[in-house]
């Protein structure tokens, strides 16, 4: 094989090495082998083009209407005449393809199974990069620029795949890559001959200029040294700095975030313990959703807004499991479970949301029957919920739900039969970490209970009246293994709390249990409607009973109401005799609410490390002792002139930080006119590099407030930003502004806030890549054209006579 033969198989190896990393995404992988013979095909036909040989354009050109011909017999054979040409109606017969993919990867969670528009997109994917790497790599012999495209195969791949061995997919492309760029070499090498003596045995033949045999030369060898390095640096340095600990080999989204990708098909809720945790440092009350039902008592109907249902339980905490999500059915399924023996009534529901209230996720009531609303949303048919997508939120949205009152009776959940056995697997699965506290804590309170209902009960009372629990909503939520045993020994805590551990506990008794999220019934008005506040917002167990299907159960004391069924010294629920507990809206306490507005991370930055190659000149004479000290200054110096450009962003950061917060000329401090204005442009900019991007036209109390609740500051930080925007208001409005003393010591609380409420990868982006930093590319542009204004006018300024 010649040179250029092996450079275009080494084109064609490092382009299926990248597409390995999008192995994860769909099953099965049978499609890979169809991309590596279509890549194959194309790979020889642009060989054979070149060896003829027609010019580059031409080869390119011979190339794509190949990769055409290709796609055509396997995607459109029936739409193209003689099963290969490629008419209007193959190009036709792709556009629906592409757009059935399309819907078909906002629809199905990952691994998502590998349907005609989904293999589309992958093989005429994996065929356009192939034809990018051959044309850089082979036909305009540049191998260096071709992993930019391999680059950008490996980043939609990492970018949508979640956890696994992500880092092995990377080491494929990168070998790859690496492997592309030793064929450069060797091909361009075999052009000049080899190095006149090969010095690395004594005595060896002396090589004939031209040759292509022998053991390699030190200018090969070099350049394979560099390439290990580089590839060892690229993968060693960010595991060992603490500082990057969200790179690229690390696994990410851990917790909840929303619909990622708004059509990567992962449905995945907000965290529910960061989001009502936060909602506390809330100082008053907002008005969420406004509604309207014909279903009467809410309180004993118990009409709770459900949002999501938290499903999985690792151990350290609960979140949303990944389901695949589909178009909305006129009529929804009938409730798993459900018998045609217990008593149900229709509820028909007008649900308003506020313009204060975005959330990804539709309340409802559950379980719901029909849904009528307007919008981009998809139904998850295992929860009974509905996710929206491509930015679709609940903002201002206006919708109907038709669902069913459900009325079961004490003897009917005391006599319900066993579940199914796959449901009993999957909702009474609990990880070998718990602490054994948890399964013996359960026993010890069910203790002579004759069936699940009764355990459930027992359960539910010892953590709402029995047990010497307090509401606290002081306390941590805590997500780590141990969070449980903590909540057990000390018995304060919140919703999530009380959830969590009452489900957890219910799974080691073997009753299958989740935990939803959403909003307690609120409060009426007037008007007849009802009222649900940002703090209405609940977490509760849901336990299953076959014949009943999941029923809610309250272990949460003062908070929302114990359904008639869960008090089984309760008269029958259809007389309306229930005592319900005291309206939760009465307590003084705060309470609990999912965050309004997730701006968070649904779309982060990731960055990926690029390998650059300082190739050795051909016949350089280097020694057998490896590359000349000037080889390895010049590799140094390249690599620390790489470091800092990488780190110019932060260093100038920093700058700027230090400026603005310290001592201004002329023996003021920054507590002066001028340092209070630094200190506050300083503490948009801080918001700014943590995701809050600043208004420009808002008063500085606005911004405060904004910087306030997006940030999710707790107290302390929230009430050092209200003072910052009190001094910053003194210094613009006052005949004569006070000194502000401690604002560098409050900018400084409030940039800690800000970090420690973000997610890590934000905090490595607001280090390494602040945002803020356009303002000095700006400046300095800006000072660019002033510079070149003024010497325009000096050049064109007229010369007196001489």
């Amino acid at each position: 094989m010649s040179g250029r033969g092996r450079l275009a198989f080494c084109a064609a190896l490092a382009t299926l090495a990248a597409a390995c990393a999008l192995l994860p995404l769909v099953e099965p992988a049978a499609w890979l082998i169809q991309a590596a013979v279509l890549i194959g095909v194309q790979a020889g036909v642009g060989a054979a083009a070149r060896r003829v040989p027609l010019a580059r354009p031409l080869t390119v050109l011979a190339q794509a209407l190949t990769s055409l011909l290709l796609l055509t017999v396997v995607f459109a054979r029936s739409a193209a005449p003689a099963g290969f040409l490629p008419v209007p109606g193959v190009f036709t017969h792709f556009a629906a393809l592409f757009e059935q993919g399309v819907q078909d990867v906002s629809r199905y969670a990952i691994p998502a199974p590998l349907t005609d528009g989904i293999r589309l997109m992958l093989i005429g994917g994996v065929l356009l990069i192939g034809l990018l790497v051959d044309t850089v790599a082979v036909t305009y012999r540049s191998a260096a620029p071709a992993g930019l495209p391999l680059l950008a195969l490996y980043s939609v791949a990492a970018g949508l795949s979640e956890g696994g061995a992500r880092w092995l997919w990377f080491l494929c492309a990168a070998g790859g890559y690496l492997l592309l760029l030793l064929a450069e070499g060797r091909e361009r090498l075999s052009q000049w001959g080899r190095v006149f003596a090969d010095r690395s045995r004594p005595g060896a033949a002396p090589h004939q200029p031209g040759s292509v045999g022998g053991p390699a030369a030190a200018p090969v060898r070099t350049g394979r040294r560099i390439g290990v390095l580089a590839l060892g640096v690229s993968l060693l340095v960010p595991a060992a700095l603490p500082s990057l600990s969200g790179g690229l080999l690390d696994e990410v989204g851990t917790g909840g975030g929303g619909v990622r990708g708004q059509g990567g098909g992962t449905v995945s809720a907000v965290n529910p313990v960061v989001a009502l945790k936060n909602s506390l440092d809330q100082p008053q009350d907002r008005t969420a959703l406004v509604y309207r039902t014909d279903g009467g008592d809410n309180d004993d109907n118990g009409l709770y807004l459900r949002i999501v249902a938290l499903d999985r339980f690792d151990g350290a905490q609960w979140k949303p499991s990944e389901r695949r999500i589909g178009e909305i059915p006129d009529q929804l399924p009938a409730p798993r479970g459900l018998g045609s023996d217990v008593r149900t009534s229709p509820v028909r529901t007008t649900i308003q949301a506020s313009d204060a209230y975005a959330q990804d996720w539709l309340p409802m009531p559950f379980p719901a029957d029909r849904v009528r609303l307007e919008g981009k949303w998809r139904f998850e048919p295992e929860g009974r919920t509905l996710v929206g997508y491509d930015k679709q939120t609940t903002r201002g949205l206006r919708y109907t739900v038709e669902s069913l009152q459900v009325r079961p009776t004490a003897e009917q959940l005391r006599n319900a039969p066993d579940p199914p056995p796959a449901l009993e697997r999957e909702y009474t699965a609990v990880p070998g970490t718990l602490p054994d506290v948890v399964p013996r804590t359960a026993r010890q309170v069910t203790r002579g209970a004759a069936n699940d209902y009764e355990r459930a009960v027992r359960l539910q009372d010892w953590f709402a009246t029995e047990g010497g629990f307090a509401y606290d909503t002081e306390v941590e939520a805590g997500t780590g293994v141990n969070a449980i045993a903590d909540f057990l020994q000390q018995k304060e805590g919140f919703c999530v709390h009380f959830s969590f551990a009452m489900a957890s506990m219910a799974r080691t008794l073997g009753i299958p249990a989740r935990v939803a999220v959403g909003f307690t019934p609120g409060t009426a008005r007037g008007d007849g409607a009802m009222e649900v506040g940002f703090q209405d917002a609940h977490a509760w167990p849901e336990l299953y009973f076959e014949g009943v299907g999941w029923t809610r159960f309250e272990p949460t004391p003062t908070r929302g109401s114990t359904p008639p069924y869960a008090r089984p010294d309760a008269p029958d629920p259809d007389r309306d005799s229930g005592e319900v507990l005291p309206d939760r809206r009465g307590n003084d306490e705060p309470t609990v609410a999912p965050s309004p507005s997730q701006e968070c991370t649904a779309q982060q930055k990731r960055s990926d490390p690029e390998c650059g190659l300082a190739a050795p000149l051909p016949g350089s004479g280097g020694s057998e002792e490896g590359p000349s000290a000037a080889a390895v200054a010049g590799i140094g110096g390249a690599s620390l002139l790489l470091l800092a450009l990488l780190l110019l962003p932060m260093l100038l950061r920093m700058r700027r930080r230090s400026r603005r917060l310290r001592s201004r000329p002329g023996g003021t401090g920054p507590e002066s006119a001028e340092g209070v204005l630094a200190a506050w442009q300083e503490l948009l900019d801080t918001g700014w590099d943590y995701g809050i991007v600043p208004e420009e036209s808002a008063t500085p109390r606005t911004a405060a407030e904004r910087l306030a609740r997006v940030g999710e500051l707790q107290p302390p930080e929230a009430e050092a930003v209200q003072r910052i925007a009190l001094a910053v208001e003194q210094v613009l409005y006052a005949p004569e502004p006070r000194p502000a003393p401690g604002i560098t010591r409050d900018v400084q609380r409030v940039r800690a806030g800000l970090r420690a409420a973000a997610p890590r990868t934000l905090r490595v982006r607001a280090l390494l890549l602040p945002p803020s930093t356009g303002r000095l590319l700006r400046a300095a542009g800006h000072r660019g054209r002033t510079l070149r204004a003024r010497w325009t006018r000096a050049a064109r300024r007229p010369r007196p006579a001489e």
